[in-house]
């Protein structure tokens, strides 16, 4: 066996993987074109009466993407979240049930204001929220489902709504990082009764900073973009502001970035479908490893996250800290992922602010899981060529020969 890089050996891969974000002249050209309208924020008039409107054109654009009437574009995918909530009429002191692995986003924007996280547990082959673990911590204090479409392969929607139906609850879709995917033949984000996605720098498509809302129900969609702008309706007054509401609104330099994002989406996507294939195949000769699955009924897997587990009985062995040090020094960037949300002091303690009372959660799976076994390679490395999956395959397999 060769020597490890962290020891001293020379590394599997010296080469970088893609850099982020990719960009060309089509981007200058609607920024300059955004530019010079002298229409920059979310509001207002253009100095031309020519220029289009980028954000409603985005909009448009990305609902018709998602199989979606409606979409509301605003600042972050977390204000995407909260408005989404406020919009399907969740009221603070109402639960909302979620995973514990995601983003202190999902929860955090529900105590934004003063809705709470109930957390339950992921199932161990896809790490997508557990239909069974939410049906069962259902009270009557629930009023709505956040299904995370976490590593943008789609939660199994089919069994969520069947749940939300039967218990009259609304079914709320954190799709941030799932732009594309798609369930049962339909584009996530709008299967259920309201979906949310993110274009923070990091994602699939990205402008920045930004956040969409998608829905097909005319109220929701009515509520949730007076909720992004300060509480004004649809073709009122300007100073007609019906309900509380901030000023959550995109601006047109981010709407002219994401138009232009959106032209290499689905080339994007292909390059890494195939990508993931090939490490599928090439991961599953070695027994260290387990292939995270997607859950049945995807039909398209977004691919922000490429994740993989050590094998249970390798993990015996296998310390994950040191196992990511090592394949890290290999050239190889896999990363550590999410801690368990159900544990975070910051969220717990905000709870007990809102509610009066410190609450756990029982989630082992998701502890397992974070602590011992799932790894994570972003977007970008999914972006690479045939050899850069070669060479995560063989670092792999030469720090997990090292242990024994």
């Amino acid at each position: 066996m060769s020597k490890l890089a962290i020891h001293g050996g020379t590394p599997v891969r010296t080469k970088d993987f893609a850099e982020w974000p990719i960009f060309d002249q089509l981007e200058e050209k609607l920024l300059l074109q955004a530019l010079r309208s002298g229409k920059w924020g979310g509001t207002g008039q253009a100095n031309s009466p020519e220029f289009n409107n980028l954000i409603e054109q985005f909009e448009r654009d990305f609902a018709e993407l998602h199989q979606a009437k409606y979409a509301v574009s605003c600042v972050n995918g977390t204000i995407a979240i909260t408005a989404a909530l406020q919009a399907a009429d969740v009221k603070p002191g109402d639960e909302v049930i979620m995973p514990p692995y995601t983003f202190i986003a999902t929860a955090s924007a529900a105590l934004a204001y003063g809705a709470i996280p109930v957390f339950v547990d992921i199932e161990e082959n896809t790490l997508q929220i557990d239909p069974d673990a939410v049906e069962r911590a259902i009270t009557p204090r629930t009023k709505a489902i956040v299904a995370v479409h976490i590593a943008g392969a789609p939660a199994r929607m089919d069994r969520l709504l069947d749940i939300a139906s039967r218990h009259d609850l609304r079914l709320i879709e954190d799709s941030a990082q799932a732009v594309g995917a798609s369930f049962a033949g339909r584009p996530v984000g709008a299967i259920g009764d309201v979906g949310t996605f993110s274009f923070q720098s990091s994602k699939n498509l990205n402008c920045g900073e930004g956040g969409v809302i998608v829905t097909n129900d005319p109220e929701i969609w009515e509520k949730a973009w007076s909720v992004c702008n300060v509480g004004r309706i649809p073709n009122g007054a300007w100073y007609q502001h019906e309900r509380i509401g901030q000023n959550y609104r995109l601006t047109e330099l981010q709407a002219a970035i994401l138009l232009a994002q959106m032209t290499r989406l689905e080339q994007q996507m292909a390059v890494r479908e195939k990508n993931a294939a090939l490490l599928d195949q090439l991961l599953s000769r070695n027994e260290a490893f387990r292939v995270v699955q997607a859950t049945e009924g995807t039909t398209r897997h977004a691919y922000h996250l490429y994740m993989l587990r050590i094998a249970p009985n390798a993990a015996d062995y296998i310390e994950k800290n040191d196992f990511i040090r090592k394949i890290n020094a290999e050239g190889i960037p896999i990363s550590y992922g999410y801690v368990p949300l159900h544990q975070n002091s910051a969220i717990l303690d905000s709870i007990e602010q809102w509610t009066g009372e410190r609450r756990e959660y029982s989630c082992p799976v998701c502890e397992r899981l974070c602590q011992r076994e799932a790894l994570w390679l972003h977007q970008t490395v999914m972006l690479g060529d045939e050899q850069a999956m070669h060479d995560i395959a063989d670092a792999l397999d030469k720090v997990a020969s090292s242990y024994r």
